[in-house]
């Protein structure tokens, strides 16, 4: 784990913004329906508290646990259907009870269909993921941990930078499949 976990302070809302990585791609688990073996590789954090990033690796899951389940709200992007599923086997803690705003949910809710991270990131922000969650698993059994945690730490970064735009101008944009950006509207984030 690379920086210390700091108390929140009472006056500032401890707001976390979390990704992570897995081990194994779902094909080699028996698909999808099995997220929970994929193995964490990487996690990364981002705290407003102590406004700094948070990398933890499978050793550090306790810690990463800890910090989660000291936050107000957990920010991130497919969480309850994606990364909580990972780090269930950790943990005696229902994640699913931790405050968490989980942006592809509200984004599914409104739209009736899911938009992926970079689609929103390229029109909302003009930037984009650095690579996507098969190259990360590759870089892991390269044993490039680094590549791992510098890309997770991207969608960390992205997540942050999303949620942050939603919040002060009311939507997101994304490229519809005719070829049009096209808006979600995000009331209330």
């Amino acid at each position: 784990m690379h920086t210390m976990d700091s108390k929140p302070s009472k006056a500032r809302r401890n707001t976390i913004y979390f990704d992570l990585e897995t081990q194994k791609a779902a094909q080699e688990v028996g698909g999808w329906s099995y997220i929970d073996r994929l193995k964490l590789a990487v996690a990364v954090t981002f705290s407003t508290v102590d406004q700094q990033y948070t990398t933890f690796q499978e050793p550090d899951v306790d810690a990463l646990i800890s910090q989660l389940t000291k936050a107000d709200c957990i920010v991130g992007f497919n969480l309850k259907a994606f990364d909580y599923l990972v780090l269930g086997p950790y943990t005696s803690v229902n994640l699913w009870r931790l405050p968490t705003f989980d942006m592809l949910e509200h984004i599914n809710r409104a739209l009736g269909f899911r938009v992926s991270l970079d689609a929103l990131a390229k029109e909302t922000l003009r930037d984009s993921k650095s690579a996507d969650g098969l190259q990360s698993v590759r870089w892991w059994k390269a044993g490039r941990v680094d590549l791992v945690a510098r890309y997770c730490r991207k969608d960390v970064e992205i997540t942050k930078q999303l949620h942050e735009y939603a919040c002060q101008n009311g939507y997101l944009l994304f490229l519809g499949r005719d070829g049009r950006v096209r808006r979600v509207n995000t009331p209330g984030w």
